[in-house]
């Protein structure tokens, strides 16, 4: 079927990519909002917008009634969910199909199987993907995961079953720490997803976060190559980079295409991301998770491949097959992508809603910037603290770095705190601007340099 009308079941910056996507491809837009959203910037852009309720996201972004009766009302064929909301919810999926409407993004099944974290590594290891070491499937039984945590060898990762973002998660170095840590993961998890079902899997010390972006349209896959998500703090990404500079190019091949034969063995459809640990010291790398749906770093990856992914995934969710074979794909330069949030980072990340009262855009060869924001645009404290997102390309790792410096320079977000010091920071450390570093690297950084990020807000001030 052909895509006429794309309702937005989503807010922020990846409303704003989705509408761009969809006018160039002729396709009228429709943006849901709630109270706190009436001036938001994909608001103001969209053919059609309609209110669907309260600030709360519960008693609006995740009233799946009040979206799909905006879409009914409207007469829209499509929704798409974007990032984070529903995106990544099988019920809704079947709920849009249901009403006769177009999910852009996966089937309702894939999503369950590659949702459910144990049942998604029991998918990758038929596929051939190697998994990392521990639990073979879900454990309810503490006892079970006592010995399995013992079998498996410490430390060990005590994770929940279902969910994500980071919680139900915890470290564990011996026995000990697990039969104090394991009924905590268990009642965190029951009380976040509903499901206090565990796995086990070995810590990989030092390893490095790479995912490989797939694009699927139920019967062949291809990828776009990996990404380098390493930059991490409280398990959240912060800095993103492609291609990832510590793959040699064997591994990169190897680890693509297994990526592709996940996504073919599950016929999956629309863009997905497939995450991966590496160490760097053996050559190794582990599945870890699968997440079907667009991604925040997206953009990195159109940066060096040159195709556009939002669009790519439109047109699969109306019934064209890819418009991309794998052999034309190539890797051009290197691109990178700061998040930048509204959040004082010299302060332990403290939130800091406000309104913007002056932006200054970069601009200049190799530089983009995926914002929601506008001069006189008030920030809701309800939401993610996400303003946008800049991104630089140049030849050369060395060289997007140094673009990335320049263009945070020209960047100015005034009214509100943001985390544009820390990458300014970040731009001249020698370890970041030398590749050398994993997932734990940020957070001890941090630790013994916030008095430079203070001294970098403060010359700003």
């Amino acid at each position: 079927m052909t895509i006429k009308s794309i309702l937005i079941a989503n807010r922020g910056e990846i409303a704003v990519r989705i509408i761009r996507a969809a006018k160039e491809l002729g396709i009228r837009t429709i943006q849901v909002y709630s109270d706190a959203d009436s001036d938001a910037l994909a608001v103001k852009m969209a053919d059609e917008a309609v209110n669907i309720g309260p600030p709360q996201a519960a008693k609006s972004y995740l009233n799946a009634d009040a979206i799909l009766t905006a879409a009914k009302a409207t007469g829209a064929d499509a929704i798409h969910p974007g990032y984070g909301f529903f995106s990544e919810n099988a019920d809704f999926a079947d709920a849009v199909k249901n009403a006769g409407m177009t999910f852009i993004g996966p089937d309702a099944e894939t999503i369950r199987v590659m949702g459910d974290k144990v049942a998604a590594r029991k998918t990758a290891a038929a596929a051939g993907v190697p998994t990392v070491p521990g639990s073979p499937g879900r454990i309810d039984d503490m006892e079970e995961a006592r010995d399995i945590a013992v079998q498996t060898g410490f430390p060990v990762m005590i994770k929940a079953a279902a969910g994500g973002g980071g919680r139900g998660i915890r470290i564990v170095a011996n026995l000990e720490e697990f039969d104090q840590m394991a009924p905590q993961a268990s009642a965190e998890a029951q009380a976040a997803f509903g499901d206090g079902g565990l796995y086990i899997e070995k810590v990989i010390e030092g390893a490095r976060h790479i995912e490989v972006q797939v694009l699927g349209d139920g019967e062949r896959a291809v990828h776009f190559f990996e990404r380098d998500c390493s930059l991490q703090r409280r398990r959240q990404k912060v800095w993103e980079e492609a291609p990832a500079s510590a793959l040699k190019e064997e591994v990169r091949q190897n680890l693509c295409l297994s990526a592709v034969s996940l996504a073919e063995a599950v016929q999956y459809r629309g863009a997905g991301t497939v995450e991966y640990l590496y160490d760097e010291v053996t050559g190794e790398y582990y599945f870890i998770e699968m997440n079907t749906r667009i991604q925040v770093e997206h953009p990195v990856t159109e940066m060096i491949t040159g195709v556009d992914l939002m669009r790519e995934m439109i047109s699969v969710a109306g019934g064209e097959r890819l418009s991309v074979e794998q052999k034309d794909i190539l890797i051009r330069g290197h691109a990178i992508e700061v998040r930048l949030n509204a959040e004082d980072a010299a302060q332990n990340f403290m939130p800091h809603p406000g309104t913007v009262s002056g932006l200054t855009i970069p601009g200049g060869p190799g530089v983009r910037f995926d914002g929601s924001i506008y001069a006189g645009y008030s920030i809701p404290p309800y939401y993610d603290s996400l303003l946008g997102k800049l991104l630089v390309w140049d030849e050369t790792r060395g060289q997007a770095i140094d673009r990335l410096k320049r263009a945070l320079d020209e960047l100015q977000i005034d009214g509100v705190k943001t985390t544009k010091p820390l990458f300014q920071v970040l731009t001249t450390v020698d370890d970041v601007r030398n590749g050398a570093f994993d997932t734990s690297w940020l957070e001890n950084w941090l630790g013994n340099n916030i008095d430079q990020i203070k001294a970098q807000e403060g010359s700003q001030s």
